[in-house]
């Protein structure tokens, strides 16, 4: 069947074929959250972005390759639950921004802007936006047989930006940074997957930004 990224709690995982990278998507918690198994097609090594909850069901997931790496896309609970059992069931390292990663319930290696993360033979960009944390991240995936691949935690989803709460100055960094290092950075077929929902491609989203320039949330 054709990824469509389209999940619910409990409706199993859909999976994605690159030629380099398979990325699977799965729903856990009590808010829908998204958590993405990453694992490079020559290695087998794997790399989960957001151990939101559940657990059992993302270390099943990973199954008997286990995790290398944990990658946390900023601070907030919801998105963090599962991470000291997974951690500890499968040896991963623990990977976040410096700005949020003292919030975690585990010590996490460190990563900035620029700065990239490695599943197996596959490299992924760090892109830091902030506004909805001080610390979230974003991850790119440069498909060298395709387009770009976008995680972007709770700083991008379809329909505007994260979260910031009514606060002017947390939303003008925000949409800037996601202007300014997403939009203007990256092409129309660009795919993202954000941290709760359906993904959506930045062509799609493109035009909206006025609107969400002028609603100012």
């Amino acid at each position: 069947m054709a990824y469509t990224g389209d999940v619910s709690r409990g409706s199993g995982t859909d999976v994605r074929e690159l030629d380099e990278l398979t990325i699977g998507k799965v729903s856990v918690g009590p808010h829908d959250n998204n958590a993405y198994l990453l694992r490079c097609r020559k290695t087998g090594e794997q790399l989960l972005v957001d151990a939101a909850n559940d657990a059992d069901t993302l270390i099943a997931l990973a199954g008997d390759a286990g995790l290398a790496t944990v990658v946390t896309t900023h601070r907030h609970g919801d998105h963090w639950q599962a991470l000291a059992e997974v951690v500890a069931a499968t040896g991963a390292t623990a990977v976040a921004h410096p700005a949020d990663a003292g919030e975690l319930p585990v010590k996490a290696e460190t990563v900035e802007e620029g700065q990239t993360v490695r599943v197996g033979e596959v490299e992924l960009e760090v892109i830091h936006l902030v506004g909805h944390t001080p610390g979230s991240i974003a991850l790119l995936y440069r498909d060298p047989h395709g387009h770009p691949h976008l995680f972007t935690g709770d700083s991008l989803f379809p329909g505007g930006v994260g979260n910031t709460w009514g606060d002017p100055a947390a939303f003008a960094s925000l949409i800037r940074d996601v202007e300014t290092k997403i939009f203007d950075r990256l092409p129309d077929d660009t795919w993202f997957y954000p941290g709760h929902g359906k993904d959506s491609t930045l062509g799609r989203e493109r035009p909206s930004l006025p609107e969400w320039h002028a609603r100012g949330w």
